[in-house]
């Protein structure tokens, strides 16, 4: 049997952080890409990153289906 006590986890290393390039998000592919995703204006705006004061916060992953 192992011996117990505290397991040793790997986190993520601590390297040098990669910059994102910057990205356009008015270019021809990211509008089409957004005419698929989002159904109204305030959709559009809110997955674009420009939310209002009492918006939801937007969740992460799949959702249940």
């Amino acid at each position: 049997m192992p011996a117990k006590g505290k397991k040793k986890s790997r986190g993520k290393s601590r390297g040098k952080k990669t910059k994102k390039p910057e990205v356009d998000i008015l270019s021809p592919a990211a509008m089409l890409n957004l005419y698929y995703i989002a159904h109204n204006v305030a959709d559009c705006l809110q997955l674009r990153g420009f939310r209002w004061p009492g918006a939801a916060k937007a969740k992460k992953g799949k959702g249940k289906t």
